[in-house]
């Protein structure tokens, strides 16, 4: 009898290739794009193994591997472009058996699929862990060095949340007062050293995920052509396509990069002159027509015709691109996105507004972030590297200018000021 797989990725090319190298090694496979699916087919199947990739739309894959150790022993891979050591580290502390980062070769995977299984079936004994280190009345014992320490009072207080008073006697009032302070400080200097590590480790696992889930296609794709000379022609041409597809993208994404990088360290020189924003934004529209139609959106332009702006019109160009294309992306099929454009006080303010999913306040909040998305998981049919608004917020501080965004009742408006 074959062994069951659970497959759970949401880049649908990356979960098909993974399953056709493991269904041609005769392994049973259960393959699903979502959190919600596979959660269904684990209480139905009884499964020898799971490979997951941690960011999912719905749940990411830490939490369904540790769903899994809650009722079952069987290996669990993570597959992800999250190469970091605390990821790593989270991955195999919640019960993970090992971690792949992409890209990867498929050779690769089904190898450690099959050590896996091996071990599971033949040297799974079922026994529990024990722990090393005992707890009694203050006391850590380590059983295995045999060493025994003792936490005394400014320990206790430092690290835990107490009350001052609970430690200090009153006598020792100016002392307690000291300390309180000496920890605020601490706590102080150590949430800023987190929140900085965490918007670090943010920039490269968004950088690793979007970058290595088109080049993991890429490859995977490649290497079963090379593999297979004689396959048929139909089936060829078809990874053929994904493949450039997936080339194309990696390459977008790169140059979106590249781009921010440049604004970044203020590379950017501003060619400025007289721009008619009508005849700009009217053009723009009309680029925009393919993308319109697919999902039957139209834009309604209510503009000055006499409104302009000074400023480089192939940077601004870039910003009501990023815009429009962002307001296109999230709208509701059949609704219509209607951008206005007026003169208030010396400045252009021009208005886009489109039907779609309100975005949640603490979103909003952080909506001009670099490698922010709506979309959690960061799937590649659902836009680039969360660069966009970011690019279009550094292009307008550059000229001076200011943008900003609000939802409600599934209704999001982006607003851009600029000096007249």
């Amino acid at each position: 009898m074959s062994e069951k797989i659970l497959i759970v990725d949401d880049e649908q090319e990356i979960a098909d290739l993974v399953a056709l190298y493991l269904e041609n090694e005769n392994f049973q496979v259960f393959k699903f794009y979502s959190a919600k699916d596979a959660l269904r087919c684990m209480d139905n199947e009884t499964l020898d193994m799971a490979i997951l990739d941690v960011m999912l739309p719905d749940m990411n894959g830490f939490e369904i591997c540790r769903k899994i150790r809650e009722k079952y022993n069987y290996p669990v891979i993570m597959l992800t472009a999250k190469g970091e050591e605390v990821d790593k580290v989270t991955g195999l502390t919640l019960g993970a058996d090992d971690y792949i980062t992409k890209p990867f070769l498929p050779l690769e995977l089904v190898a450690r699929v099959k050590a896996q299984l091996r071990r599971y079936k033949r040297y799974n004994t079922g026994k529990e862990e024990t722990s090393d280190v005992l707890l009694h009345s203050g006391l850590v014992i380590n059983v295995k060095n045999h060493e025994c320490t003792m936490r005394n009072g400014i320990q206790k207080y430092m690290s835990r949340d107490m009350d001052v008073s609970d430690v200090f006697p009153e006598k020792y009032l100016e002392v307690s007062v000291q300390i309180a302070e000496i920890k605020n400080r601490m706590q102080r200097n150590e949430q800023a050293l987190k929140d900085e590590a965490q918007r670090k480790n943010d920039l490269i696992t968004y950088l690793a995920h979007d970058l290595k889930t088109p080049l993991t296609s890429v490859i995977g794709y490649l290497s079963l052509l090379d593999e297979a000379p004689d396959m048929p022609a139909e089936q060829k041409a078809k990874y053929v396509h994904i493949t450039l597809e997936k080339a194309l993208r990696l390459e977008k994404l790169i140059n979106e990069f590249i781009e921010i990088t440049r604004y970044n360290l203020q590379q950017m020189v501003l060619e400025k002159e007289t721009i008619e924003l009508s005849y700009m934004l009217v053009q723009m529209t009309d680029e925009f027509y393919p993308l319109l139609v697919a999902n039957d959106n139209r834009i309604e332009l209510h503009l000055d015709e006499q409104l302009s702006v000074y400023g480089d019109s192939e940077k601004l160009a870039r910003l009501f691109n990023n815009i429009l294309k962002n307001a296109i992306a999230y709208s509701y099929p059949g609704t219509e996105i209607d951008v206005t454009a007026q003169e208030v006080h010396e400045q252009v303010v021009i208005a886009v507004r489109n039907h779609g999913k309100t975005i949640p306040a603490h979103k909003l909040e952080t909506i001009f972030e670099k490698f922010f998305r709506l979309d959690e998981a960061r799937r590649s049919n659902t836009g680039g590297a969360g660069l966009g608004l970011a690019i279009a917020k550094e292009i307008a501080d550059l000229h001076g200018g200011t943008i900003t965004a609000e939802s409600d009742r599934e209704v999001t408006t982006f607003r851009v000021t600029l000096p007249a």
